[in-house]
């Protein structure tokens, strides 16, 4: 999903390439050391709800923000979650399924070349098809997110949610009718995807 209320019609459609962080932390030193003062779209993964419990991603925006401002085309692709305010810089968040089980942004990497273009609804990588199938999830270790402040006492509940589409949610009653809840849904898009239900089950036993 995307927010564009708040985004200047000038900034709503970005193509730029791509440059992945595993967490916010990350972009927020890059910026730092002066390393993104150039037109790039923000690639934030690893931050579902299995992941580490799809944190706030809020401290992005200042400084994406004034990256916009000194003229560069910049935007924020992630499987996280921001707040209704998303500032004027276009955000597609809740990229689902998540990175954790082979989600999408998990095979993109530094250098692809992705639009964001809210005006059509359009979340696309500029990778070939031949290269996109052959490129497998790239897996990170996110067991830093498990442990402390009684974070152990959630590792059910993160095991067992749903994607951010179904609400992120960890118990849920069967539709009307008896139906159970379905994890399947259609593609989007030919290089973003939904998992197949299947996919989806058989990730779920690897985690």
């Amino acid at each position: 999903m995307i927010k564009t209320s708040a985004v200047k019609p000038e900034h709503r459609r970005v193509e730029a390439p791509a440059i992945v962080f595993n967490n916010q932390d990350d972009v927020i030193a890059a910026f730092d050391r002066g390393e993104l003062n150039r037109d790039f779209i923000a690639v934030v993964r690893y931050q579902g709800p299995r992941a580490n419990g799809m944190p706030e991603l809020h401290k992005l925006t200042p400084l994406l923000g004034v990256l916009q401002d000194r003229g560069f085309q910049v935007a924020l692709v992630t499987d996280g979650r921001m707040s209704g305010a998303s500032g004027k810089v276009p955000a597609a968040i809740h990229v689902t399924p998540e990175c954790l089980v082979g989600g999408p942004l998990a095979r993109v990497r530094t250098g692809d070349m992705i639009l964001v273009d809210s005006e059509r609804c359009v979340l696309q990588a500029d990778v070939t098809e031949s290269e996109w199938q052959v490129r497998t999830p790239e897996r990170v270790d996110v067991s830093c997110y498990h442990y402390g402040l009684g974070r152990e006492l959630f590792a059910g509940f993160r095991a067992n949610a749903l994607g951010a589409e179904q609400g992120a949610m960890t118990f849920v009653a069967p539709e009307t009718g008896g139906t159970a809840w379905s994890l399947h849904a259609a593609p989007i898009q030919d290089r973003f995807l939904f998992a197949e239900e299947d996919s989806v089950v058989e990730d779920e036993e690897k985690v």
